[in-house]
């Protein structure tokens, strides 16, 4: 057989890795200049490539560069084509905006945007300019950009500590790692503040003030250290990946890092603080592992814990700790430390038996022998340590409450044991009279498989002595005596004894193997489970009901969740709040540890470093952006939960739950982003139609009311004045009325006063209301005589009609015809005004009822497009419908529908009876 290569690549991952080679080529490439702070010279470093770049021939244009006033910027801008910049008006100011259009239409090679972290001004198509920078990328344009350290989102609260200003434009960290290329631009703080100093970095009044309060020489060696730190970071990650993707084993020692495998020795702390002090020593990065192989998956609580604590102390001094599995320890470490670029990996000395020293090799061998690029240390033991290791447990400890039942106890184990070889004699007994002997040592065999699946190792080895002697005493010549007449028996007992040994030991270990992969698969149901329904939730009352239900059940706890209000303060949800079916479990709650939780982003209560002897456990939900609220849980079983599997279980949850939070948290923040967007539309177009279409006709009254005032004028003269004053103080008020019948709808004050009525009294109402409008036009009416009466408030539908007649007229030539008709359509009663004008826009039939949209853009006709608008909002009230259409011979035709109903019977006015009546 061909061994197997195990260093081969995994199709799907080089598909994966084909797949975004291709999505990166298609998009633009995005260089940024990263600094520690303003004035280190970004913004004169980007255009010096991108006046490089243009000189190789590349179309380069600069999108958006604030020079600040720089001399040597402004020199630098002015040898390359810069984009005019958008004016958007805010607050009664125009200020200029990157013109993400214009960049996309003129469409060149490169494009230089200054500030990456900008906020762009409200009516901006995105909020933020990186999200300009990211459509930029996907038009396949490429972008250079600048940025400071302090606007990367997971850096703003450390920088905020160091200077005590918190900076408000930030952006995702995603974006800085998915960049292509970063270029660290840096200058050491004397000659920064004596660049400040000289006005070169802000004019005189912002430079006086920057340096008493940002630019101080602590702050700027702050802000460059973490600028080094962080590309130092990326670089890292970057060779990193491409070790993988160039399918690179061996370890590159560009920086040192150090890993130390904690094991179960009573020795981890102080190998864990050997290891701190060579990694500070070394200035290298510490990494803790903690390699889980079969046999120590059978360790005792006890031995847990001590594990668990180190793994903490690890963590304390400054560790990224993990957790890995496998068969065979040196394999696995070797793995993950070349795969982190591990250069130094230190292990303790281990104590084993003569036996187990002559049987195989010890971890530290095995290292030495496979590790030749890493360089390996053996601590050696403390001198006052002259503890063994405590022996191993032969129960499933890690198996947790919720998911084994309690097994048989380890006397009564052993008696099954004993009845099972018992009952294999008495199956053997009657079976030997049909069968040779050879045949019936099988049955033996076959009872140790099933005493090691069901009882495990112990109970297997009893069966297998129990076997061979039982087989001895009854069936082999001489019986019922131990004694062998034939010599050769004894060969076959050594092979029987040693058969059933490794049998059960073999089946023992499948078992246990069987039943921690039981564990590990319902454990990942459960995970999928929970990220199924926290999925769907659409509120946090949900999320929370469902990770309490969830939490409760699988930890065998009681739980709470607090969430912060908008004062940054954690309370306890209400079971109200999270929907009838929930009831959350009585916790005994402190809200100031909670709150100092949550406050910290650290554990706190049982089993942590704080408040450990508190029976409840607070655990920080955290999600990428910030902490979203606490989690408390007070398990049934304490020792239960502190068990490293139910940790790593219960971290992956609270993890769940914080992204659903969060996730929930930025649809509310995305939905008020919409309506406030809408409103603000809504409230330009309003402002906008107001300002035109009032105006025009008080500008018409000034001028015609002081023409009247100057001047003496004859009769006819000051008539027709008059006449133009009254038309336009008419457009005014059809106007108001239009804005307050629209408010009052919205706002649900209009009351339907609804009574049976002829249409056609209506009809003429609103004829008379708009006869001077209808005056060039020829209208004609057929109402057919036999139309019903129908249930309606008569003032708003004599609105719907007169809107539709006055915007027939409005859109329609003089001298056109205009048809108002009537017919019934089961059970409805159908209205309709047509025109002979030149209809509706294509596409517009359906938007044309929106508010605020007008059949003709910025026409010079009066109204704010409000008027059909208020039309389907009555004819909804009274659930009708309302649509238009162009017709195929010319002109617009606008229908609504009222309900038709079954009127009450008419009275004789002599008679006081009814027509049937009568």
């Amino acid at each position: 057989m061909m061994p197997v290569d195990d260093t081969r690549p995994d199709p799907d991952e080089l598909l994966e890795k084909l797949q975004k080679d291709a999505e990166k080529e298609r998009r633009g490439r995005l260089k940024i200049f990263f600094g520690g702070c303003a004035g280190v010279g970004k913004t004169f470093a980007m255009l010096a490539a991108g006046s490089a770049m243009r000189a190789q021939g590349v179309d380069v244009v600069v999108g958006i560069v604030e020079t600040h006033g720089r001399r040597e910027t402004e020199a630098q801008l002015a040898a390359l084509e810069v984009l005019p910049r958008r004016l958007i008006e805010y607050r009664g100011r125009q200020l200029g905006e990157f013109d993400l259009d214009g960049a996309l239409a003129r469409k060149p090679s490169l494009v230089l945007v200054d500030e990456l972290a900008h906020s762009n001004v409200p009516g901006s198509r995105h909020a933020k300019r990186w999200q300009d920078v990211e459509e930029l990328r996907t038009a396949g344009i490429d972008v250079f950009t600048t940025l400071n350290v302090q606007h990367l989102e997971s850096l703003n609260d450390v920088v905020g500590q160091i200077t005590g200003i918190r900076v408000r434009e930030t952006l995702p960290d995603h974006v800085f790692e998915q960049a292509d290329e970063v270029t660290l631009v840096d200058l050491p703080p004397d000659e920064l503040l004596q660049r400040l100093k000289e006005g070169k970095v802000y004019i005189p009044q912002q430079a006086e003030r920057a340096g008493k309060n940002f630019f101080r020489k602590g702050n700027l060696i702050a802000l460059r250290e973490l600028a080094l730190r962080r590309t130092a970071d990326r670089v890292d990650a970057q060779m990193r990946e491409y070790r993988a993707d160039q399918a690179i084993h061996h370890v590159w020692e560009a920086k040192d890092r150090l890993l130390v495998c904690i094991g179960p020795d009573p020795e981890g702390d102080r190998l864990v603080r050997v290891s701190a002090r060579l990694a500070a020593s070394l200035k290298a990065d510490l990494l803790a592992v903690y390699v889980e192989t079969p046999a120590l998956q059978k360790l005792s609580d006890a031995q847990r814990e001590a594990i668990l604590k180190t793994l903490r102390l690890a963590q304390e001094m400054g560790a990224e700790t993990t957790t890995l599995s496998g068969t065979q320890v040196a394999r696995v470490l070797l793995s993950y430390a070349r795969s982190r670029n591990v250069s130094k990996l230190v292990i303790g000395k281990s104590r084993r038996s003569f036996l187990s020293r002559l049987t195989r090799r010890s971890v530290a061998d095995d290292l030495t022998v496979h590790a030749e690029d890493v360089d390996v240390y053996v601590v050696g033991r403390g001198l006052g340590d002259s503890a063994k290791l405590p022996r191993r447990a032969t129960g499933a400890s890690m198996v947790s409450l919720e998911f084994e039942t309690v097994p048989p106890s380890k006397s009564r184990r052993y008696l099954w044991a004993a009845a099972s070889s018992a009952i294999t004699t008495a199956i053997a007994a009657y079976l030997v009279r049909h069968f040779d002997l050879s045949n019936v040592i099988m049955l033996y065999l076959l009872g140790v498989v099933v005493v090691s699946v069901r009882y495990g190792r112990g109970p297997g080895i009893l069966a297998s002595f129990l076997g061979v002697a039982a087989f001895d005493f009854f069936f082999v010549p001489p019986r019922m005596s131990f004694t062998v007449s034939d010599t050769q028996y004894l060969f076959t007992f050594v092979v029987m004894l040693v058969v059933s040994l490794v049998i059960g030991n073999l089946t023992s270990g499948l078992r246990y193997q069987a039943r921690i992969a039981t564990y590990r698969e319902r454990r990942t149901s459960a995970l999928y489970d929970l990220g199924k329904e926290l999925a769907a939730a659409l509120m946090a009352p949900q999320i929370v009901e469902i990770s309490t239900r969830y939490l409760s059940g699988v930890f065998q706890s009681k739980v709470a969740m607090l969430l912060p209000d908008s004062h940054e303060h954690v309370q306890p949800l209400a079971a109200g709040d999270a929907g009838p079916d929930t009831a959350l479990a009585p916790v005994a709650i402190d809200t100031s540890v909670a709150q100092w939780v949550y406050d910290h982003q650290e554990k706190a209560g049982l089993g942590t470093n704080t408040l450990p002897a508190g029976q409840v456990l607070y655990l920080p939900l955290k999600a990428p952006m910030r902490t979203r609220g606490v989690l408390a849980i007070r398990p049934d079983h304490p020792d239960t939960l502190m068990l490293p599997e139910q940790q790593r279980l219960l971290d992956t949850f609270s993890s769940q739950i914080g992204l659903a939070l969060e996730r929930v948290h930025y649809v509310e923040v995305a939905q008020d982003a919409l309506l406030t967007m809408e409103s603000e539309r809504l409230r330009n177009s309003l402002l906008s139609a107001i300002s035109h279409d009032l105006r025009t006709p008080l500008t018409a009254i000034i001028g015609v009311a002081s023409t009247l005032k100057e001047q003496i004028l004859d009769r006819k003269t000051q008539l027709d004045l008059i006449d133009m004053v009254y038309d336009d103080a008419f457009r005014m008020n059809s106007l108001v009325t239009n804005l307050l019948d629209m408010a009052k709808l919205q706002s649900g004050e209009v009351q339907l006063n609804r009574q049976w009525q002829s249409l056609e009294e209506v009809t003429g109402s609103a004829l008379r209301g708009v006869h001077r409008s209808l005056a060039g036009h020829h209208v004609e009416v057929g109402l057919p005589p036999d139309l019903p009466l129908l249930r309606f408030d008569a003032t708003l539908i004599e609105r719907v009609l007169s809107n539709l007649l006055d915007n027939a007229c409005k859109y329609t030539p003089a001298g056109t015809r205009i048809h108002v008709f009537a017919e019934q359509q089961d059970g409805e009663v159908w209205v309709s005004v047509r025109d002979d004008g030149p209809g509706l826009p294509p596409g517009m039939e359906a938007q044309i009822f929106e508010k605020f949209t007008r059949g003709e853009q910025e026409s010079a006709k009066a109204g704010v497009g409000l008027g059909l608008a208020i039309c389907r909002a009555i004819v909804e009230a009274h659930r009708g419908r309302i649509w238009a259409r162009n017709l195929p011979e010319g002109g617009a035709l606008f229908t609504f529908s009222l309900p038709a109903g079954a009127p009450p019977p008419l009275l004789d006015a002599e008679s006081g009876l009814s027509e049937h009546e009568g």
